[in-house]
């Protein structure tokens, strides 16, 4: 397919391994058409039973999409490529909604990092998807640090979990790991990472068709090994916190409370985009009534307007590119979000019939 998407069938089950380790495996707009192009092939090929992706470096499944690429073509015309970005979010979702509603297994090796795009490749539905962790897996939704928003159909898994942990992790942007992905329901089945070689072995020697139930088996003996979940331990603080009615209210709460969870989560906060908290307190509760196809137009519609603001171009200014992790938002407080600002970023880009993922159902 391309140098950085590596594909191949083995005892009828496609398997796709990301690499391109030096960027963990963060999406460019060639990546995205790869594999959608492969999982597509895929579909309609009886002799794909099953498909599993996974990464050729231990540190990270995908880290997310190439938010310098973001950079780039959102400070230029379209003339100088700034065509490219949109292209990259229209096809991206259709991806995470093709991956969604795959209508065979999808197995996602959730090894290292998986953050942001990551979680977008690996959240099959839950008519196809296999989610396996590690105790290696840092996963993330942590757009708001760049003065995003959770995408890639986060706003439909996000606003899922239970309680107020979507939340919680979409608000914060912290990351979790193995345990809590189990927990929080964004994973399946806990897998050692010294056992993922067998674990591919397993791939080799199984027919497609019964591999789902080959891994869940071969993963039994290893459930736990996964150690405890914080979320648990802490959901009665994250639901009396994160079930308040605005952002200002949560934090608020937060101060209150000498807990050292609740006060790491009020620290991650006050560094976030308060605008962008807002955006997406608004949009996992917008989320939790819609379909995963009208989740994914939804956060296509808010990708136009956040570019249109700019503050994800200033987030990455200051975290990737300047690197003076000194973003100016705008506005820089909590206090000048005012509900109108909020708003517009859920005022519709372009007519039901035009919207770029008007097919999807």
């Amino acid at each position: 397919m391309t140098d950085t998407v590596l594909t191949r069938v083995a005892n009828r089950t496609g398997v796709i391994t990301l690499d391109r380790p030096k960027a963990l495996n963060s999406l460019s707009l060639d990546m995205v058409r790869a594999l959608s192009a492969i999982l597509l092939q895929w579909k309609e090929d009886a002799g794909v039973e099953a498909v599993v992706i996974t990464s050729s470096s231990e540190k990270a499944l995908c880290a997310g999409g190439d938010i310098r690429f973001f950079h780039e073509m959102g400070r230029v015309t379209p003339m100088g490529g700034s065509a490219l970005l949109e292209d990259f979010f229209t096809e991206e979702y259709a991806l995470n909604h093709l991956i969604h509603f795959y209508p065979k297994p999808y197995i996602a090796v959730m090894d290292g990092v998986v953050m942001g795009g990551g979680m977008g490749i690996a959240q099959g539905g839950p008519e196809c998807g296999l989610r396996i962790v590690t105790e290696r897996t840092k996963m993330a939704m942590p757009e708001v640090n760049i003065g995003l928003f959770p995408d890639v159909g986060g706003s439909h898994f996000l606003s899922h979990a239970p309680g107020q942990l979507g939340q919680y992790l979409g608000l914060s942007g912290l990351t979790i790991g193995a345990a809590d992905a189990l927990y929080v329901g964004l994973a399946d089945v806990f897998v050692p990472g010294a056992e993922l070689g067998a674990l591919m072995a397993l791939v080799e020697a199984t027919p497609g068709a019964q591999l789902p139930q080959a891994i869940r088996d071969f993963a039994a003996p290893f459930a736990t090994q996964a150690g405890t979940s914080e979320l648990q331990a802490q959901r009665g603080v994250v639901d009396a916190h994160f079930g308040a009615a605005s952002v200002g209210a949560i934090m608020a709460s937060l101060e209150r409370d000498e807990n050292p969870f609740a006060q790491k989560a009020l620290k991650a906060m006050r560094q976030r985009s308060p605008l962008m908290m807002c955006v997406t307190h608004e949009l996992l509760q917008r989320g939790a009534a819609l379909g995963v196809a009208d989740c994914l137009r939804m956060e296509r519609n808010l990708v136009r307007r956040n570019f249109e603001h700019g503050e994800v171009l200033e987030g990455v200014r200051a975290l990737v590119i300047d690197k003076d992790n000194q973003p100016r938002w705008n506005p820089p407080t909590l206090e000048g979000v005012t509900q109108e600002m909020v708003d517009r970023f859920f005022e519709p880009v372009w007519p039901d019939h035009a919207h770029p993922l008007r097919h999807l159902a």
